[in-house]
């Protein structure tokens, strides 16, 4: 099944330089996720895959609006980050395991609320900036932080797929 999409997705450049490079592919796999969603209803958002998981669509976008935090505010910019949206220390899966009573267009909201800030700071900095918080002890750059949120939104798109062709049969994109 096949579907309309009102979600832009613009295919990144094929030659720029390297951080617009960088930028589009991040925003293509964030255009991606919605997708992902788009057109399902609040139930289907929140269907989980198979026992023991509680992975659903809804959780992928809870779980990358905290991974946007993460790193563009926290990382990056050296905000203190004690707890998140969705996630404690004492329940550091909240992001994927209480979606039954979640309120979807809020968490949606949360999502591209998260995705904006982080386009707002790291606009205009070099790609060599380091982050004001290391990780594990380590420096981290822009550069590393746009390469490692690429990976992550590729692999939960990989996820988003088998979800959504789970709830309506659709597949592609």
């Amino acid at each position: 099944m096949t579907q309309t999409h009102l979600t832009p997705r613009v295919d990144p450049p094929m030659a720029a330089d390297e951080a617009t490079m960088l930028t589009a592919w991040l925003d293509y796999h964030r255009s991606t996720l919605a997708l992902k969603c788009e057109g399902l209803t609040d139930d289907q958002l929140r269907q989980r895959s198979v026992p023991p998981s509680t992975l659903s669509l809804l959780g992928l976008v809870r779980h990358m609006a905290e991974v946007e935090r993460h790193w563009f505010q926290g990382i990056l910019l050296g905000e203190e980050i004690t707890a998140g949206h969705y996630w404690t220390e004492q329940d550091p899966d909240g992001d994927f395991d209480h979606v039954d009573t979640a309120d979807v267009a809020a968490d949606l909201a949360t999502w591209h609320a998260e995705i904006e800030a982080a386009r707002r700071a790291s606009a205009g900095l070099p790609l060599d900036t380091v982050g004001k918080r290391p990780r594990r002890g380590r420096e981290v750059t822009l550069r590393w932080i746009l390469v490692h949120m690429i990976e992550e939104y590729a692999r939960h798109n990989g996820h988003a797929d088998f979800l959504r062709e789970l709830v309506d049969g659709s597949t592609g994109e």
